[in-house]
């Protein structure tokens, strides 16, 4: 088997499903009442800011959340496989991987948010935390954008 990097992996994924620009999604959350935008990164994540009416179920227990009979099972999910769905990730990369799987296992109309809540926020769209609170746009940056640990860094490229 070929080793390949998760930003190809992610870039692949993305290459075989529908992605939609952060304007895009504002105009079908608008229009579509029954979209459903499904959230993906880990909790900790979402209750920061997260998109207001998104569905957080974090990327690892995607697949088991997607059906019935599991611990991690989210019946709206699970029932949503005609509805359409954009899932939502810090950077577009999970979601991709995500929108991707989705297919696969029946899901009829899923995309990926290009860019991620990152692109959300950088194009000003509203981001609420997990009281329901508006967030600041600059705070959700500095959220989004973690600092690496020098450890976490290819040694590679470590100046």
């Amino acid at each position: 088997m070929t080793r390949e990097s998760y930003k190809t992996l992610a870039e692949k994924a993305a290459g075989q499903v529908m992605e939609l620009m952060p304007w895009d999604l504002e105009a079908a959350m608008r229009e579509n009442a029954g979209l459903l935008v499904l959230d993906v990164r880990e909790r900790s994540e979402f209750e920061a800011f997260h998109i207001k009416g998104s569905m957080n179920v974090p990327r690892g227990i995607l697949e088991a959340a997607c059906e019935w009979d599991y611990a991690e099972t989210e019946p709206e999910l699970v029932q949503a496989r005609q509805r359409p769905v954009v899932v939502v990730c810090r950077s577009g990369n999970r979601s991709a991987l995500a929108a991707m799987v989705m297919g696969i296992i029946g899901y009829e109309n899923v995309a990926s948010l290009k860019l991620g809540i990152k692109g959300w926020n950088d194009s000003d769209m509203p981001l609420v935390d997990c009281r329901g609170v508006g967030v600041d746009a600059d705070d959700a940056a500095h959220l989004i954008e973690p600092k690496l640990a020098r450890e976490q860094i290819d040694p590679v490229r470590r100046k």
